[in-house]
């Protein structure tokens, strides 16, 4: 884990060093990826980074679960507990929505999105990134659960199938738009939102169940 004393280093430095760590991820996959050259470019030494994080994979898995604390935080996330069966929905919407907002005025995230999907898409496992997607498949299994409480997600599959489809289906729309991010207008981004919360919902919710009963 990185260590604390990371904190201390300078915002600046802080994005630069982020922002080279994910050119070089998403140009040459974790594998190729070169700590010199993350290094040439953001301007810091080696014996610095070493006094930051243990490793490669440290700072890689630090990069990405930090970039979605930051992310949670700016967009504001959803109290899951006091969500009801009128605003599960539309809450959720409404937060795809801030994200893609968010992500309108900084497109770093964009990047760090291809740079993930690179590494997801390889042949081998890379545990740093599984241990980020895990905390994605917890979250996941957390909305299903509470969607079936209130009564607006269906019931009738398997608890695993129900997560397993979710994160299937949302990795896959996720890289959609991460590869045709710079093909669509900012409007437009936010209608491709309104699209697949549509399908979402038509697959998961409940009337989904009925209409198969």
């Amino acid at each position: 884990m990185s260590r604390n004393r990371f904190e201390n280093l300078e915002p600046e430095r802080q994005t630069r060093l982020f922002e080279s760590a994910t050119d070089e991820l998403a140009e040459h996959g974790y594998d190729g990826a070169s700590l010199n050259r993350i290094l040439e470019k953001s301007g810091m030494s080696k014996s610095s980074l070493y006094y930051y994080f243990d490793d490669k994979a440290d700072l890689f898995v630090t990069m990405f679960e930090r970039a979605m604390k930051y992310l949670m935080r700016e967009v504001g996330g959803f109290d899951l507990g006091a969500l009801t069966s009128e605003t599960y929905w539309p809450e959720i919407e409404a937060f795809y929505r801030r994200s893609v907002v968010l992500i309108n005025h900084n497109d770093w995230f964009v990047r760090l999105g291809r740079a993930f999907y690179r590494v997801r898409n390889s042949k081998k496992t890379v545990a740093p990134i599984e241990r980020s997607f895990a905390m994605f498949v917890r979250a996941a299994a957390s909305v299903i659960e509470r969607g079936q409480e209130l009564g607006v997600v269906r019931t009738d599959l398997p608890h695993s199938m129900m997560v397993e489809s979710l994160m299937g289906l949302g990795e896959a729309l996720d890289h959609w738009v991460v590869e045709h991010w710079e093909e669509m207008s900012p409007d437009d981004r936010l209608e491709v939102v309104r699209v697949q919360m549509g399908m979402l919902k038509r697959l998961f919710g409940k009337d989904a169940e009925n209409a198969e009963s």
